[in-house]
This record gives structure tokens, C-alpha cells and sequence, in this order.
């Protein structure tokens, strides 16, 4: 591992939303059934964005190699027919939580930080350069352990919810590791000047940083 490389490891490692106190609540089986619902609710809120953000990315890729490796992302959530796909997968979740599928889809309910939040990450892949929207898509090097750490929790300490509604996560396991591992290889090439690297390091702080102030308007909401 060289070191821009372990520079950009180090960010996730001390700033990626696993150490947000609402996500170590989720985990510990401390949270309310209220508080694990607003949750739900708003960060569908960031899921439904996931393909608007990669659409801008596509945009800025110059190669039918790069455009076909994320075009799959778009269909990893949006999916290839009705009923397929990671927003259809996290409408399930909500509804094995006992929110109705018509509510997360309306909007209703969603905080004005978790919108900024969201509305942040956007524009950065909209305004931003290829370089830094897809820096800023590295924190999933941690989603993988994030995921398995949370299926293991909701089977634990949330039996209220269906297991079939934890699918989402299952399946990103798998999925966060290879878009985690393209994208750093993609990063790793463009960024060859230390100017690149700062740029590319900023971005995926401030990512951390919008996942981050989205669990402090949950946190704050809902206790």
C-alpha cells in the first residue's frame, strides 16, 4: 500500500459514520422503535439519491469502460425491472419495520438537515470533478464490515423486524466491496500530483462529513 493510498484508509478510519453515537446505539440494540424508524425513513431519503449522484458520475466518464463499470451501479439500486434493486430492497426494509411503502416514498417526514445532507453529497458529484466524486464514493472500503456488523444487530436486538427486510444490507456486503475496489483503483491512477491527492482526500473527508451531520439530524430528532 503506498501512502496516498493509507492517506485515504485513514479518513474512513476516523471520520466514516460507524463511529457516529446513533449508529453504535443501533448496534448496541439501544434504539427505540420510533428512533430506528425515523432512521429508516430518512436515510431513504440518501438511498433514492444513490443513482442520481452515480448518473452525474457517468456523466463524467470518458470511456465506454468506465461508463459500462458504473452504469451497473445505477442498476444496482434503480435495478434492471420493477421489484429489483437496492431502493426496492430498502422499501422492504421499511415495511418489515412497519412504515408504509407510500410514506418513505412521499418524502413526508424527511428532516431539513438530512435533505441538506443529501443535497450536499449531489452537487458535489454534479459540480465536482470525476477525481473527487468518485473519491468521495471511498467510504465504501468500511461499508462491507458496516453492514455485516448492523444484520448481525437487527437479528439480535430488533426480532420486531421481518428478517426477510434486512436483504439491503446482505447484499451490499458484497456489492460495497467491489465498488469500493474500483473506485479506489480509478483514484489511485487520476491522482498522480499531490495536488490531485489533496483534492481527492478532501472529498472523501467531506462525504464522511455529510453522513456524519445526517445521523446528528436522526439523533437529534428523534430521542
Amino acid at each position: 500500500m503506498n501512502g496516498f493510498e493509507a492517506e485515504l484508509r485513514a479518513v474512513p478510519e476516523k471520520r466514516y459514520h460507524h463511529l457516529h453515537p446513533f449508529n453504535q446505539r443501533m448496534h448496541a440494540g439501544e434504539l427505540t422503535r420510533d428512533e430506528l424508524r425515523g432512521w429508516i425513513l430518512n436515510r431513504f431519503h440518501y438511498q433514492r439519491h444513490i443513482p442520481v449522484k452515480d448518473a452525474f458520475i457517468l456523466a463524467k466518464l470518458t470511456t465506454p469502460e468506465l461508463r459500462r463499470m458504473w452504469l451497473r451501479r445505477i442498476q444496482d439500486h434503480d435495478g434492471a425491472a420493477p421489484g429489483e434493486g437496492g431502493i426496492e430492497r430498502w422499501l422492504r426494509l421499511g415495511e418489515a419495520a412497519g412504515l408504509e411503502r407510500s410514506l418513505l416514498l412521499s418524502g413526508e417526514g424527511v428532516l431539513p438537515g438530512v435533505r441538506l445532507a443529501v443535497d450536499g453529497y449531489v452537487n458535489l458529484c454534479r459540480n465536482g470533478s470525476a477525481l473527487e466524486a468518485v473519491a468521495a464514493s471511498l467510504t465504501e472500503l468500511f461499508a462491507p464490515d458496516l453492514m455485516r456488523t448492523r444484520i448481525a444487530a437487527f437479528e439480535r436486538h430488533y426480532p420486531w423486524i421481518d428478517p426477510d427486510g434486512l436483504r439491503y444490507f446482505q447484499v451490499r456486503v458484497s456489492q460495497g466491496r467491489q465498488d469500493s475496489g474500483e473506485a479506489l483503483a480509478l483514484v489511485l491512477d487520476w491522482a498522480r500530483t499531490r495536488a490531485d491527492q489533496d483534492k481527492a482526500v478532501a472529498a472523501l473527508a467531506y462525504k464522511c462529513d455529510l453522513l456524519w451531520s445526517l445521523l446528528d439530524a436522526v439523533d437529534g430528532a428523534y430521542r
